[in-house]
């Protein structure tokens, strides 16, 4: 009995932190929605530009820097577990630091994309759109990744309502600011892929803004901002650390996707238009995992800052059943109402749809059990984060990712003339091996880590 009230504490707490984690990911995947159909709706060439903007530039950009912030997350919440509110105060400036660096260093590639792009073979047309793009919406990631430092801290001490509705507010924000700027409405002028571009900086500075001040409010005796230009150089180079592996694994992550939406297009236009609907479906589950899996992270960082074997054990068994429960949701639904979910993404009277369909159908059948295996990915990234294990699992996610998931989706779908089945089972293999690899490297490795007490920052008492 008291191992079940222990359970239910950890999935309760796991329940209040994930929950808001989730909406806020929705919210945030739900930007991503909205720029890209209205782009739809305004031109077909807009549309082309942004979406090598984003999916080859400012997503991939964004999603490295990020993990500056991710890594914040477990720091503050080890910090706060023994209540060292110094750690917590640095460890978020200099997240904030590494942030603002990081976009200064990439900002030239934002700049200069048009002739990265025109290398990469894209058309001129939509080189020239994407680089207009990207000059004003590459500003945004100064605000954006800042924005992700501040959630991370928020969220590790348990303020996740206050990230979700700052993220949830920031995607009707971004809604209608570019809704007036592309389109030209409410008495602004049209200003097509550029207004968009406004728009997302513009969201992004306001979102900043809100949570700022939300942080200074909410916890003003961590004093964030006092004597912000004050270097730490031992914490610099653990959030440095930390994240570095963090963004190189995302990467990694992100780059088997990327390769399988290109093979595919060397297949056919339908099982590219299937695949890509079929991604869309997948990520939409994925947000709910990343919500538990941060949630994760939080748990696993309050109990390695507090040496806390027992805690950790029992937080990743829930975890881990929580995640496969969800899993479970996700295969029921994939396999049963496949038709009404690709439905979301096809309009009544295309052609193809039957053909996309058809292809897409097929292609839910293998992404329904990838379910298990990308939820106790997540489950196990989490738990690693959270005891600051990040060297090796990078190592494995560049393996499995890229090695094995993009080389054994070549070999099914063109050696083996598997098509588009063969890419997806590809994309299995590789997701398979990183799961598994992970949660062996943190029951091996990284619950024993627990028992290694963080070491507390020095430095100057006034910082």
């Amino acid at each position: 009995m008291p191992r079940f009230s222990t359970y239910a504490t950890h999935l309760r707490v796991l329940l209040l932190l994930g929950l808001p984690l989730i909406g806020g990911h929705l919210a945030q995947f739900a930007i991503g929605l909205t720029d890209t159909a209205m782009l739809g709706w305004y031109g077909v060439a807009e549309l082309a530009a942004v979406t090598v903007a984003n999916g080859s530039y400012f997503i991939v950009l964004f999603l490295f820097g990020a993990g500056f912030a991710i890594a914040v997350m477990p720091l503050v919440a080890a910090a706060a577990a023994v209540g060292d509110e110094l750690a917590v105060r640095r460890s978020t400036r200099m997240g904030l630091w590494l942030s603002v660096l990081f976009s200064a260093l990439v900002m030239p590639l934002m700049w200069w994309s048009g002739p990265i792009l025109r290398a990469l073979d894209q058309p001129e047309a939509v080189a020239n759109l994407a680089e207009q793009y990207l000059r004003i919406a590459g500003w945004g990631l100064f605000p954006a990744l800042l924005v992700m430092v501040l959630k991370s801290y928020l969220a590790a001490l348990g303020h996740t309502m206050a990230v979700f509705w700052i993220t949830a507010l920031a995607a009707v924000l971004n809604a209608v600011i570019n809704y007036a700027l592309i389109f030209g409405h409410f008495g602004v002028p049209e200003l097509g892929i550029r207004g968009a571009a406004i728009g997302s900086v513009l969201s992004h500075g306001i979102s900043l803004l809100a949570v700022g001040v939300y942080a200074v409010r909410a916890m003003p005796q961590h004093e964030l901002f006092r004597r912000f230009w004050r270097p730490d150089r031992e914490i610099f180079a653990q959030v440095l650390a930390l994240g570095l592996p963090i963004g190189l694994t995302t990467l990694s992550e992100i780059s088997v996707y990327a390769a399988s939406a290109v093979m595919m297009g060397w297949i056919g236009t339908v099982p590219l238009a299937a695949h890509g609907i079929v991604l869309g479906i997948a990520e939409a589950a994925f947000m709910v995992h990343l919500g538990f899996g941060n949630a994760t992270t939080i748990r696993a960082g309050t109990a390695y800052g507090l040496a806390d074997r027992d805690m950790m054990r029992n937080a990743a068994l829930v975890a881990t059943v929580l995640s496969q429960v969800i899993a479970l949701v996700s295969v029921i639904l994939f396999l049963a109402v496949p038709e009404p979910l690709m439905a979301l993404f096809v309009a009544r009277d295309a052609p193809a749809r039957p053909e996309i369909f058809a292809v897409g159908a097929g292609f839910l059948a293998i992404a329904a059990p990838l379910q298990f295996l990308i939820g106790a990915q997540v489950v196990a990234v989490g738990l690693l984060r959270g005891v600051q294990d990040m060297r090796v699992p990078m190592v494995i996610g560049a393996l499995s990712y890229t090695v094995l998931g993009i080389g054994a989706s070549y070999v099914l779908g063109f050696t083996f003339d598997l098509g588009g089945a063969g890419i997806w089972l590809g994309l299995l293999a590789g997701i398979g091996c990183a799961s598994l690899l992970l949660m062996r490297r943190f029951w091996r490795r990284g619950l024993d880590r627990t028992l290694i007490v963080p070491a507390p920052p020095t430095g100057r008492p006034g910082d």
